[in-house]
């Protein structure tokens, strides 16, 4: 592969996470917003009213719409997580591993690495803690040169394949260190592109 390739394929990846970066601002700022706003509207009518079948019905509709807009957030996590846009990959990690109660520690440098490689090496991330069924697992994030570096310690080596299918499309690489006990340590390497 050329010089010339490998760029175009940087380019490729960097506009498919711009886009899918896009889609959650989308997403937040079109039906989100509005299904707030109606929710607001909702809150003003309940207080112009003292029927009970009134309000019951509003406190009914009122409960959908917080559902919608709690759907709404966890689609668009899921499509993009705006604390990964906001402040990195360490705290945007330290979130998933809370909000999914998986056993995992996580060390990761502040440094920002581009939309690209951090999306990819957070869903790497997530697919494997979904996978990990709750086994103790280390997640190391460091810049090296040009490449941000993901270290998964303490997982199965067959996960290689989690990371590499997010690690590849940007022309980065994954290793497993000797395994021990089952578990082993994965290190996938995404360009900063």
């Amino acid at each position: 592969m050329t010089l010339g390739d490998e760029l175009e394929r940087g380019r490729r990846c960097a506009d498919r996470w711009r886009s899918r970066r896009g889609l959650e601002q989308r997403l937040h700022d079109g039906p989100a917003l509005r299904l707030s706003a109606l929710s607001l509207r909702v809150g003003l009518l309940r207080s112009g009213q003292r029927d009970s079948a009134w309000e019951q019905g509003l406190d009914e509709v009122a409960d959908e719409i917080g559902a919608a807009l709690q759907e709404l957030r966890e689609v668009a996590a899921a499509i993009y997580p705006p604390l990964l846009d906001e402040a990195g990959l360490g705290p945007a990690l330290r979130e998933l591993v809370s909000a999914s109660g998986a056993c995992a520690r996580i060390d990761a440098v502040a440094t920002r690495c581009g939309t690209a490689a951090e999306g990819a090496a957070y869903f790497a991330t997530a697919a494997c803690l979904a996978q990990a069924g709750g086994g103790d697992m280390t997640v190391r994030v460091r810049v090296d040169g040009g490449d941000l570096v993901l270290t998964l310690e303490g997982v199965d080596p067959a996960l290689r394949d989690v990371v590499l299918d997010e690690a590849g499309p940007l022309g980065g690489s994954v290793t497993v260190a000797d395994s021990t006990n089952q578990t082993t340590t994965i290190t996938g390497r995404f360009p900063c592109v």
